[in-house]
């Protein structure tokens, strides 16, 4: 059977994605095959379909992309379990294999969770990977704890909405850095302060304080990522999703890095904190899956408002 995507034959701009027939998946073994209600752009995405990321994230051309999806089952491929045709879910896709840029895709049972029921099924998209990623910055990787003051370095995108949220859910004070766009959304998700960083310096406004974690979610160059993490206080821990600090940052500083995975534990408490009011989906714009190509080039360019849910 044939179904509509987006996909792209070669790697380069953003001109390589085209919307063209294709062969509609059939899940495999733990795959189901969802009905794509939602998907939403990531930087991953734009970053894979370049080729900067190939010895990464090796994909077989002709590629869809997208790892985001929201979507409803309609077929089970063989060996699952606890899933039926007509459940609504979210998940994270697998970087390497075709993603959600279409009509319908072959996902893997074990990384899915039950859609909020809250929200619109298609902006759930919104939720699995940078939802995934503050979750993991936060609790795994910093292990932020009730009391602790952080810094979140990128506010107001779509990681950094969610870390907001689940900072100040966790008992944390947070500090966000952001523009004057994001200014009002960060403040009302749970920042504490928010520091334009288009008025200056984010070290004048913060002068001599320290912070128990720092959150980096925008790429900076080596001088400003060294001066960030002097915003660490001894004994902390600087975490990254864009450039890394130092490996040797002395007082005790711990720095790292997140690399996202699917993980559907998580998701599903995620979803859970939604459904109960207490995480919150922001969607700037629903556009048509034509639109892909427009919407990596904004993306690329820092151009969007915030997370883009794309719809075949």
């Amino acid at each position: 059977m044939i179904m509509k995507a987006m996909r792209y034959h070669s790697h380069g701009d953003s001109d390589v994605l085209v919307y063209e027939d294709a062969d509609r998946p059939v899940p495999g073994e733990g795959q189901v095959l969802l009905q794509v209600a939602g998907t939403a752009f990531n930087l991953l995405d734009a970053a894979i379909r370049v080729g900067i990321m190939r010895d990464a994230f090796s994909v077989a051309l002709p590629h869809i992309p997208n790892l985001d999806v929201s979507g409803v089952i309609t077929e089970l491929g063989p060996g699952v379990d606890g899933w039926r045709v007509g459940d609504a879910v979210i998940g994270m896709l697998p970087a390497t294999e075709p993603g959600a840029a279409a009509e319908y895709v072959a996902a893997p049972a074990a990384v899915l969770a039950g859609a909020p029921q809250t929200v619109e099924l298609a902006d759930a998209a919104a939720l699995p990977v940078v939802g995934l990623t503050a979750w993991q910055a936060l609790f795994e990787v910093a292990a932020l704890q009730p009391g602790q003051r952080i810094l979140i370095n990128g506010a107001g995108g779509g990681v950094g909405g969610y870390a907001v949220q689940l900072a100040r859910r966790a008992g944390a004070t947070v500090t966000a850095v952001a523009g004057p766009r994001s200014r009002d959304r960060v403040r009302a998700r749970g920042a504490a302060e928010v520091i334009d960083y288009t008025a200056g310096p984010i070290e004048d406004s913060l002068a001599d304080r320290r912070f128990d974690v720092v959150l980096q979610l925008v790429r900076t160059d080596p001088e400003e990522t060294a001066r960030l993490v002097d915003f660490v206080g001894d004994g902390g821990v600087f975490v990254s999703s864009t450039t890394p600090g130092p490996d040797q940052a002395g007082r005790g500083v711990r720095t790292e890095r997140v690399f996202v995975r699917p993980d559907a534990g998580q998701l599903a408490e995620l979803v859970a904190l939604v459904d109960a009011g207490e995480l919150v989906i922001d969607v700037a714009d629903r556009r048509s899956l034509t639109d892909l190509a427009d919407v990596h080039d904004q993306g690329v360019a820092g151009s969007l408002a915030g997370r883009t849910i794309l719809v075949p």
